[in-house]
């Protein structure tokens, strides 16, 4: 790495943040506390605000002189994400990924946040609030299990079993267009799994741990997928576009297909996620 990221710092604040502003509004959010954004499955609270409004007003204590960009900064001012690409140094936070479910009062959501340096993400942080543990990457130092009494476990992907039909894994597939759902879909019946959290964190966590043999996006966000894809790389993962190319902190789009091995990438990409 080039440049000395305090990880523990950037952790204990999305930690922070979560205690102070999360959990205390976990299924206690009075109806005008949510709010849609886009659409009906698109929504808003207060503890996503509030939660981002933390990290963003101490971030520059762990991460001196870095760009902020919070998913509801950018749902603000949608030219904040237009100065990532140029950006020395950044760092992208997704106070609340899986708002739906922590507004459902479901305890499937996660705190998520990557470091930006050079145009390349050098780590990434997925922070669980209910089991108050993280999965941590630096580039070139694997993916880890960091639990809150300091033990730790290195994260390692489940090889790939060989035909589609015991393929386990989830996929994104509310951003095709309806025909290209259908076909979606319908390919999906190959597999023995392809099913949805609602929430990339989790997703993202049960991949790099093994549990899961692939996943697959079609919408690109850099605070739904930057730090999820380094811990899964780092965990042994193969992670491309749909065209082959590598994920970029500046892609929004292009889908994306992250898989145990680069032939299971290959077949899935070739049977299952193709139109």
């Amino acid at each position: 790495m080039t440049r000395e990221i305090d990880i523990a710092g950037l952790a204990n604040l999305l930690q922070e943040a979560a205690a102070i502003e999360i959990m205390p509004r976990f299924r206690n959010l009075s109806s005008g506390d949510v709010r849609m954004k886009t659409e009906a499955i698109d929504l808003v609270t207060e503890a996503d605000e509030a939660a981002e409004r933390l990290i963003k007003a101490r971030i520059g204590d762990v991460v001196p002189g870095a760009l902020f960009i919070g998913e509801e900064s950018v749902a603000a001012d949608p030219a904040l994400l237009d100065k990532l690409a140029g950006a020395d140094l950044a760092v992208i936070v997704d106070p609340i990924d899986g708002t739906f479910n922590y507004a459902a009062g479901m305890p499937l959501f996660g705190v998520m946040a990557s470091v930006i340096a050079g145009g390349e993400t050098i780590a990434g942080i997925i922070y669980d609030p209910m089991g108050n543990d993280w999965v941590i990457a630096e580039k070139g130092a694997g993916a880890w299990l960091c639990r809150a009494d300091g033990s730790q476990d290195q994260l390692s992907v489940t090889p790939a079993p060989a035909t589609l039909a015991d393929l386990v894994g989830c996929a994104s597939t509310g951003f095709y267009a309806p025909d290209a759902r259908r076909t979606i879909m319908g390919n999906m019946a190959s597999v023995r799994i392809a099913t949805s959290y609602r929430c990339a964190a989790h997703e993202y966590r049960a991949f790099s741990a093994g549990h899961f043999h692939f996943l697959m996006y079609q919408k690109l966000m850099p605070w739904d997928h930057l730090a999820g894809c380094l811990i899964a790389e780092e965990a042994g993962a193969y992670v491309r576009r749909f065209d082959g190319s590598r994920y970029q902190p500046q892609h929004l789009d292009g889908g994306l297909l992250v898989a145990s091995d680069e032939a299971s990438w290959h077949l899935l990409r070739e049977k299952v996620f193709t139109i």
